[in-house]
This record gives C-alpha cells, structure tokens and sequence, in this order.
C-alpha cells in the first residue's frame, strides 16, 4: 500500500532534506506528493525551465525508497504571469482583476492561461518521464468551480448555450425566457448571471453546469499531455468531496481513480459520520477504490485553527477511510510550514521539525496498514444500498432552495445515511443514471431536478423489485429548471401511490417566524416526531401511511410518510424533514427488513462498522469512535488481523480503538 505525506523541499533548506527522507522511511511511508505550488521554482521566467530541485529532492527520496507524485502546478500562477499576461487573471462580478498573491486566481477561459499550463504540464511531463520513483500525477489543486466574469468567459458561455441548444429558439424554449420578456434575439445577448435568486433559473443552472465544464476541459488538456508522454503513471485529482460548485463526477471521469481531501477534526471529538458519508461519494466518482491526497495531521486552519487531534485519533481518521476503499493515503503535511498562509495548518512535525506524537502515531498506523495490504490488497466496498446524488438538482437548488436553510448536502442526506451507518450497512453514493440493478435499496434525497428518462428508470428499478426512498421536491424540475406541469410527484406517482396537490416551507420568509408540525408514526414507525422546514401535503392513493400530521385541523387529512407496494418492489415517501433521527432509524429498519438486508452486525452508538471483500477475501472494519470503552458482538472463532488473536462473541475496543477482522 502508498502511504505517506505530502512533501514540499522548496520550503525547506537542502541540508535538511537527508533527514526528512530518513524519518519517513522510518515512519513506513513509501510515497510522497510534492510540486503542486511549485510553478515558479520549475519555471522562474516564461520558458526556461529548471527542475534541478526537484530532482535532488527525489533522488534522494530514492535513495530511501520513496516514490513521488507529482502535482501540476497550475493552481498558483507565478508573478511573472499576472504580470506579462493580466488576461490570466479571473474577473469578479465588478469587473475587476482578481489580484496576484493568492492561490487559485486564474481564468479557465484564458487562452493564454490555458496555453501557459500546457506547457508547464508537458515540460514536467518529459522531463519526470524516466524519473524511476515517479509513480504518478495529480492535476492541479482543489478544483472548485468559481466563476469568472470576464468578456472570453462571456462569450465561451454564449458558444456552450448554442452547442447545446443549437438554436435561440430552443434555448428560449427551454429557460423559459417569455417570463418578465427575457426573450433572447442573438446570443450575444446573454448575460453572466451575478446574483443567484435574480436570474433566470435556467440560465442559472446552466451557468453552474458550465463553469464545471470549462475546468474538466482544463484538467483534460492535461490528462491528454500526462498519457501521452507518461503512459505507465497514473493521474488522478485531490476533490473536496461535497464541495458544491463543481461535479467531480465528470471531473473523475478521465483520471485513473479518484482521491480527496480530508479533514473531520475542527470542533470537539465527533462520531465520523460526515467523513464515511464523503469516502463514499468519492468511492462513487467512479464507482472504485480511492486515494485520499491530504489526510488530516495536525490542526488546521489558516488565520484561526481548530483543535488538536487526540491520541488515537489520526489513527482512527486513517483506518474509516481504509475501511471505505481507500488504498492510497497521504498526511498534509509533512511538517508545518514556518511561512505563508498555512502557517498553522499543522503538519506531522511542527515547526521544530521534530518527531514526536502525532508523527509516532502515524508511525504506527503506516507500520499497520502495510503489514494489513497483504489482506486489504484486490478487496473494496460492496453495499447493498445506494443514494443518489444529482449535481443538476445541488446547482439548481442554490438559486432557489425551496425553504430557508435547505442544506441538502450538510443535513438532508445524511439523515438517511447516518441512520445506514447506525445500522451497520454500507452504502454508495451514486448519480441517478447508475445501473442501480446491482442495489437493494436507492435512496434519492430531494431529487429535485428530474428527467422524464430517469423517472422512468427509477420506476422500472421499483418495478423489478428494488426499493425506493425518495422525499420533499421530488421531480419538481425538468432537466432546464423549468417546473413540470404535472402533480406532483409526476411520473413517479404511481410508482408511490400518492399525489401532493399542495405544499409549503415551514421556514417563512423575510423574517417571518418558522412553524413546525407534530407528527405521529403508525404502522411500522411508532413515537411523535417534529417536523420542520418543509411540508407536502400528501395524498395516498394506495400507498400506506407510515406517519401524519396530528397537531393542526387541516393537516390531518395528509401523511406526511408512506410506503406503497408497486411491481415487485416498493417505494417509499418522506413528505416532511423530521428533527429525531429515530425516525430515520425506524423508517431505514423498515426499508431493510423489506429488502431483505441486514448488517454485517448492529454496533453500539458511535462504532462503525464496514465491510471490504473480493478476491476470496472478507474484512470486517470495527471502529470505536467514542471516548469510551465499547464492546460489540462479533463472529467468534474469527481472527483479528492487529493482535492476531481469535475472536470470541463478543470483542472491547479501547476509546478511539481499531479492529481488523478476517471474515473469509
């Protein structure tokens, strides 16, 4: 297995690189990333080209069987860029050069720019070829999909909306333009959109869809050069897993695998349901094992930084993203820089550069994990749930969220998935085009924009005996963000046994003080819940009622959760978000039970549990992520891969503690 730091020699005095080489291989890291904000050090002025320090540092990462991946450096322009070339700089909505000084500054349209980065990508290229411990490449840094506002983005949008549509009157069709006479009569009349809830919710969806588009064409230009002069390396990118201006999953689609960046520790110790949630969308970029490029070390933050990662901690961040399919990890960083912005985005070694805990501890785990590969290697995540995550539905929600304070990726999905990770099952995050035949259970949260073709696709799955949880602003767009003129929930009503006539946000607006509703669980779901921020008005035709609204006269005619039975499947409805994660907990054991899935094993509160296998080989991951002793019922007669011992019925992990069973 690849493990270890991301590695930067320029900010660190030659002498002192013998000894960072020698205290990795101590430490069991046999991989660095290094180079990404190196520009200018490989290319002082337009042209001439200079890696000399480069090739120092990894001859004697060489020397210490260390191998390297390389970055791209194009996310930090050199001075002498901005300065000779100021088309390179991104403009602001105010028609403003976004400044040199920081990172990520550039315009994606820039011809220049993108020539600029060819360059640099293809001298890197030729000249780390026959580099022996240069194993691969990561494209640039954190793509994020922020705009640029310039007159070549401008006119780039208008030559994307007539390639798409081909014609204005298509395009006037399908964004709706007759609305406040917006008609559009030659392309160069369209506009940037500045402010999100002004404009045009077409425009503004396709805008979302084509800032991501112009950097996948970026990052392509790179793939193109690092395959065809690096035929043997890898190439891959570090995502911000959730971040939501960007669809990673187009991003990942020309990279080797898809890697990410994590980072769970700011606040107090925490049960790591955000970071398996993330680990399992990135796993779903490309539906295979991942890397993660920058693996939380130390506290982090730029001006303010957050906690101090306890003992045991980096370990057990370390083993949740193994345990998800990761099968390359990499510290950020190495040692904690003593100048620029990150000055106390803490690295291994602190500012002394001396090893002590936190670079013990993932001694430690390196050691491990190595020693485990042998078991781990040809092994990933096969879950029998999925949920699907649109980037149309995120791009277009942002400009009209429905209700204040819709966090749909923060909040809304993970209700769901937390309630899966309490019931020790693994899930994968998938797009809604999937081949879903493979799944038991799909789960679509807030599915908001919703094309005929995959209504009908999921409606096929329920009828072939899948089951299907979807809930609020289910299909309420079409693929343009026009809203289709059906009832709601259009194609899929049948598929639910329900119609929604009317609904409404609970959050008010303009100041208006929030409303909530009781809700009281029948059937299989029992206990009074609270329902908040959004509310259908939910007929049943067919379906059963899983819970209603119980405490205003005139919702008591309406359920707020149903479940019907359709084909040979069923499908289920959540009309309202409800505040108790009981109720997700009921409601999950009852789509398993009609499933017919079950966890491997139902952990404690605050122990997670994950399954890996293929290649004859079946691994059960236990993490204890309490500050507590916690004991858990496990197959006996098992062996537990870190201690080597035999399992008995049940197994004690130790606060923040770590199990590896061999299953098979």
């Amino acid at each position: 297995m690849r493990i270890g730091v991301d590695y930067y020699p320029e900010h660190w005095p030659k002498e002192r690189w013998l000894t960072d080489a020698r205290l990795m291989k101590e430490a069991g890291f046999n991989v660095v990333r290094m180079g990404e904000f190196a520009w200018v050090f490989m290319e002082p002025e337009e042209g001439r080209y200079d890696f000399s320090l480069f090739d120092e540092a990894l001859e004697i990462l060489a020397r210490h069987d260390i191998a390297a991946i390389l970055g791209t450096p194009t996310g930090s322009m050199p001075a002498w860029v901005a300065r000779k070339y100021p088309d390179c700089a991104a403009m602001k909505p105010d028609r403003q050069r976004r400044n040199w000084g920081i990172r990520k500054t550039n315009c994606f349209s820039s011809g220049t720019y993108r020539l600029l980065s060819e360059r640099i990508t293809r001298a890197m290229a030729e000249h780390f070829k026959n580099t022996p411990n240069v194993i691969g490449w990561q494209t640039d840094n954190e793509f994020d999909g922020n705009p640029c506002y310039c007159d070549s983005c401008r006119a780039n949008f208008q030559d994307w909306c007539r390639a798409k549509y081909g014609t204005l009157d298509a395009l006037n069709r399908a964004w709706g333009t007759h609305f406040w006479g917006h008609r559009y009569g030659a392309w160069n009349e369209i506009t940037l959109p500045e402010e999100q809830h002004s404009y045009n919710p077409g425009l503004w969806l396709d805008w979302k869809r084509f800032n991501s588009w112009l950097q996948v064409q970026f990052q392509r230009d790179q793939v193109r050069i690092l395959r065809e002069v690096c035929p043997h390396h890898f190439v891959t990118h570090n995502t911000m897993s959730f971040h939501p201006s960007i669809n990673y999953r187009d991003l990942c689609a020309d990279l080797d695998f898809a890697s990410w960046d994590n980072y769970p520790v700011f606040g107090p110790p925490q049960i790591l349901y955000n970071a398996a949630c993330a680990a399992d969308l990135v796993r779903g970029f490309k539906q295979k094992n991942f890397w993660v490029m920058e693996q939380t070390a130390g506290p982090g933050g730029w001006g303010a930084f957050g906690r101090n990662p306890w003992p045991g901690e980096i370990r057990l961040i370390a083993y949740q993203q193994l345990a998800h399919g990761c099968d390359g990890m990499l510290w950020f960083n190495w040692r904690a820089c003593t100048a620029g912005r990150e000055q106390y985005w803490h690295g291994l070694l602190g500012h002394d550069g001396l090893p002590l805990r936190r670079y013990r501890e993932a001694a430690q785990t390196a050691h491990e994990f190595r020693k485990l590969w042998p078991e781990v290697e040809g092994t990933t995540v096969r879950a029998p749930v999925a949920i699907l995550y649109d980037y149309d539905s995120i791009f277009a929600q942002e400009s009209q969220p429905s209700f204040e304070n819709n966090t749909y990726i923060q909040d809304h999905l993970r209700r769901y998935y937390d309630a899966l990770f309490r019931a020790g099952v693994n899930v994968d995050i998938v797009a809604p085009t999937a081949d879903l035949s493979r799944y038991a259970v799909v789960i679509a949260p807030q599915l908001y924009v919703l094309p005929d073709a995959t209504a009908h696709h999921l409606a096929e799955y329920v009828r072939k005996g899948g089951v299907l949880v979807a809930d609020i602003r289910l299909g309420v767009k079409t693929e343009t963000s026009l809203c289709h003129d059906r009832t709601l929930p259009g194609l899929l009503s049948d598929t639910l046994g329900i119609v929604i006539e009317e609904y409404e946000s609970l959050t008010g607006i303009w100041g208006a003080k929030p409303s909530e509703y009781r809700v009281v669980g029948r059937r299989d779901i029992s206990g009074t819940f609270t329902a908040f921020g959004f509310a259908d008005w939910i007929t049943p035709r067919g379906a059963d009622v899983l819970a209603g609204y119980s405490d205003r006269w005139h919702m008591e005619p309406f359920a707020a959760a149903t479940r019907h039975r359709s084909g040979n499947g069923w499908g289920y409805y959540v009309g309202t978000i409800l505040r108790e994660p009981e109720f997700y907990d009921q409601l999950i054991g009852d789509v398993l039970a009609k499933a017919n899935v079950t966890g491997i094993l139902r952990p404690p509160v605050g122990v997670e549990v994950s399954v890996r296998e293929g290649a004859g080989k079946k691994l059960l991951f236990i993490l204890n992520e309490t500050e507590q002793e916690q004991t858990i019922a496990v197959p006996s007669g098992k062996r537990e891969l870190l201690s080597g011992q035999l399992t008995e019925s049940k197994l004690t992990l130790p606060r923040f503690g770590v199990a590896v069973v061999k299953l098979a």
